[in-house]
């Protein structure tokens, strides 16, 4: 067999034989979830989905590094007294606290925008 250049070589057991298996192709930048526009505006959401019955609000559309982020979280979970989390670039701050949020936000220089229910 010749190296291919969309082929790996991989180890077998079969009598020392190597053989060739296609490379996957890779993988690109995942776009933003399908409802959410990528526009520079931070959308406050209320959700229980996957939370046990548990009301969640749930911050979409911030830019920012990771690093960013978690600095940003800490900052709202402590104005709204509550625990929170990161789900990728999701802000998560458990209960309902969208009007706190917003205006926090507001205060921080965001075009926010309460979505959702």
């Amino acid at each position: 067999m010749t190296p291919d250049e969309d082929s790996r070589r991989v180890y077998s057991t079969e009598g020392g034989r190597v053989r060739e298996e296609p490379r996957k192709a890779a993988s690109k930048a995942a776009p933003p979830p399908q409802g959410m526009p990528d526009d520079g505006i931070v959308r406050i959401m209320r959700d229980r989905k996957g939370r046990g019955g548990k009301t969640a609000t749930t911050i979409h559309g911030l830019s920012g590094s990771d690093a960013e982020l978690d600095v940003l979280l800490k900052r709202l979970k402590q104005v709204c007294g509550a625990g929170g989390s990161r789900e990728g670039r999701v802000l998560v701050v458990q209960g309902d606290h969208r009007e706190r949020l917003q205006a926090d936000l507001e205060k921080l220089g965001h075009r926010v925008k309460l979505a959702g229910g």
